[in-house]
Formats: structure tokens, C-alpha cells, sequence
């Protein structure tokens, strides 16, 4: 079985609307993962170049590991835009029928399309024909517990040219609730030769064990599950395929990774939108830290850049945290 490029180890992050931006990937890339993937690019807003459609399908291109996920209702705009994207440089593109967000699946995209599934395959067919790059499908059990069509999609997908496939564990209409059915994903393994991987509830290496144990899957995707830790992809990497392990900053290292991502967030998008991008992934680095109730409010209702600076230090390490008391 073969993975489209060289996408190892098989530990993957997945692709998370407001999260998995540039500086993030980047950071979880320098830790170490088989593949990153970009949010979610509208092919419509994608050719008609939205205010920050493009800045995000740019994040991935031409980087190796690294994908670029686009959706759409339409064939023909979902060609065009992988086309567009794959002729600036994008390595793999990633067909997202999984996002199960009501202003995504109301208009007929993300997971709604498995409610349409020959429609679902005119898309992926156009996109196939319309790219030379490897085509992968993110979807996930079906939409609802009476049409759990995920094995016929994928068999079908794999027939129409798809690479590779990613199954998270639920259902559209269970949104995040309840449990990943692991076990459930086997279905989809067994009827296709392409890789499948994986997804859902997989939060460290032995979530990740039970979860290719269960379901019989080439390898994960992680996603919630990083947050305030980059390094998890790493880690589960070594444990399970012997890979290098990652050094997990602790103390100081870690306040300084944390500044480096906070500056690369700030830079990314400017001062005004970064400042409020930040805040949800200091909040993430807080719980991992265990900061203080208190520290953790005044770090989050900082209003400028430099306070926020001179806060985080004394938040995220908790021998500061003895010093100070």
C-alpha cells in the first residue's frame, strides 16, 4: 500500500478552521508529521480571490508534507480552483466532505455531500481530472446513524482516482459528541486498497494505538488534540514507528516557544487580528501549563502586545508561578 508522496511517519494534522494556519503548521512541522494540511479553502471565494481566501491556500504551497484542502457544491468551480491552486505549487489537495459547521453543510458542501453521493463523485472526479498532484478525501462515517455510506463513498472515491482517504469516527449529525467509533472506520478499510486514516478523540499514543488497532487504518490524523502541545504528532510518531522523539520543552524553552508562536501569529496577521488569534491558542498553551485562574485572565485581557509579553513568562512557568507567590 502506498502512500501518495512521502507521507511518513503516518501521524497527520488534521486541518481545523482558524487553527491550522501558517505559523501553526509550521510549528507542528518543525516538531515533526508526516503531512500538515491547510484550512479549508472555498473554491468559490477561491476564484473570486476574497479577502483572505488566497492568503490561506498560499500557507501550503510548494512545502513538502504539507496539503491544501479545498471545498465546494460545484464541479466546476471545485476543478477550477484545484487547478488554480496545484498550478502555484501545491503539492497534494484534499477534498473536505467531513466539516460538519451548519454554514458549510447548509450550502450543500463539506458533509452534506454525503447525503448526495453521485453528486459527491462528479466533484471528485473533476478535481481528479483536473490536477496531476495526488487527490485525497477527508469525509467522515456518514450524515447521519441511517446512512452510514462512508465504505460506498470510498470505494467509489478510490475508483474516481482519490489517493488516499481520511475517515473521522462520527457521524455529520453527531457533530463532536459522543465517542469516535474507531472500530466503525474498518468498514472503509475494507473495501479499498488506498491508504485510509484514522480520525477523531486521538490525544496521545495510546488513543492513537486503539484507534489503527480498532479500525485496521495506515495511520492518524490528530487534530484537538494538539492544541498547547505541537509536539504530540512527534511524540506519537516515536512511540508508534520509532521515529526520532521530539525534546518537549519545559521552563524556559517552553515560554520561549510559546513568544516565538505568539510573534509569528502577530506577524502572520498584522497586530489587530493576531492579538485575537493568539488568544486561543495562549489559552491552549495555559491549560497545558496548569496556569493559575488568575494569571490565565490577566493574560487573556491584556489589550496590547508588550503587556501580553511581560505576562506569559510568569503564566507558563510554574516555578515563576513559586517566585511570584
Amino acid at each position: 500500500m502506498t502512500f501518495p508522496l512521502d507521507l511518513t511517519p503516518p501521524v497527520f494534522l488534521a486541518p481545523m478552521a482558524g487553527i491550522t494556519d501558517l505559523p501553526t503548521r509550521s510549528l507542528v512541522s518543525r516538531f515533526g508529521a508526516g503531512l500538515v494540511v491547510s484550512e479549508m479553502i472555498a473554491s468559490g471565494e477561491w476564484l473570486t480571490q476574497r479577502p483572505g481566501t488566497r492568503e490561506k491556500a498560499e500557507l501550503g504551497l510548494g512545502i513538502d508534507g504539507t496539503s491544501v484542502q479545498i471545498a465546494g457544491r460545484e464541479a466546476e468551480p471545485m476543478a477550477e480552483a484545484a487547478r488554480m491552486i496545484a498550478g502555484q505549487g501545491a503539492r497534494i489537495i484534499d477534498i473536505n466532505m467531513g466539516c460538519p459547521a451548519k454554514k458549510v453543510t447548509q450550502g450543500a458542501s463539506g458533509s452534506a455531500l454525503m447525503k448526495t453521493p453521485d453528486h459527491a463523485l462528479r466533484l471528485i472526479e473533476a478535481v481528479v481530472n483536473a490536477v496531476d498532484v495526488p487527490v485525497t478525501l477527508k469525509t467522515r462515517l456518514g450524515w447521519d446513524d441511517d446512512m452510514l455510506n462512508a465504505p460506498d463513498i470510498a470505494r467509489r472515491a478510490e475508483a474516481a482516482g482519490i489517493t488516499m482517504i481520511t475517515i473521522h469516527g462520527r457521524t455529520r449529525c453527531q457533530f463532536y459528541k459522543g465517542a469516535a467509533d474507531w472500530a466503525a472506520i474498518r468498514g472503509v478499510v475494507d473495501v479499498v486498497d488506498i491508504p485510509v486514516i484514522a480520525n477523531g478523540d486521538i490525544t496521545d499514543t495510546d488513543s492513537a494505538r486503539q484507534a489503527l488497532a480498532q479500525s485496521g487504518a495506515q495511520g492518524v490524523m490528530i487534530g484537538r488534540g494538539m492544541q498547547g502541545r505541537p509536539w504530540l504528532l512527534a511524540q506519537i510518531a516515536h512511540d508508534i514507528y520509532g521515529t526520532p522523539a521530539p525534546v518537549v520543552p519545559q521552563g524556559q524553552d517552553f515560554v520561549d516557544m510559546v513568544l516565538g508562536h505568539y510573534d509569528d501569529l502577530l506577524r502572520f496577521y498584522g497586530t489587530k487580528l493576531g492579538l485575537r488569534v493568539a488568544r486561543k491558542h495562549l489559552g491552549w498553551y495555559m491549560d497545558h501549563a496548569q496556569t493559575p485562574a488568575q494569571a490565565r485572565r490577566d493574560v487573556l485581557t491584556a489589550r496590547s502586545v508588550e503587556e501580553t509579553t511581560i505576562l506569559l513568562p510568569a503564566a507558563l512557568d510554574p516555578a515563576l508561578w513559586g517566585a511570584a507567590a
